[in-house]
């Protein structure tokens, strides 16, 4: 006897294909009609800061609004649901993050001092050596004086 799960209720998107009689080609759920709505509005927002002309701006909009959408889309279902989707995106960003700034330590550079023109050099100053006499090899006598 085989079991039947209800995966096929769930399988089932909410889908717009368009108006009676003149379908789109394409299968979209309705969360996907928003979410593109505002990506869109978005996309151009930012193209037309950056000085793109309208026309330029509106192709590009809507290539760069169908591949984000897709993405977005791509990452929310009937189980992970677009709110559920952004509150974890807001808590992630917001959380408490370990500081990996170094605080103090055993040198700071706070205290260099730094001049304009480089450190001049002083004069070596020979040290005077007493040379003794007689070089060569001591022999036990010269030892123990």
């Amino acid at each position: 006897m085989r079991i039947r799960t209800d995966d096929e209720v769930y399988r089932v998107d909410a889908v717009w294909l368009g108006p009676p009689k003149a379908t789109m080609p394409w299968r979209a759920r309705y969360v996907a009609w928003g979410v593109g709505a505002v990506v869109f509005l978005l996309v151009l927002t930012v193209e037309r800061r950056i000085g793109m002309p309208l026309f330029w701006s509106i192709a590009w909009g809507l290539v760069a609004t169908i591949l984000i959408t897709r993405i977005i889309c791509s990452k929310i279902s009937h189980e992970r649901p677009l709110s559920a989707v952004t509150s974890m995106w807001v808590r992630e960003l917001t959380a408490p993050r370990e500081s990996t700034a170094g605080a103090g330590g055993a040198v700071s550079a706070t205290r260099v001092r730094v001049n304009a023109a480089p450190p001049k050099r002083q004069p070596k100053q020979r040290k005077r050596t007493k040379r003794r006499e007689g070089g060569g090899v001591r022999t036990p006598t010269q030892a123990r004086a």
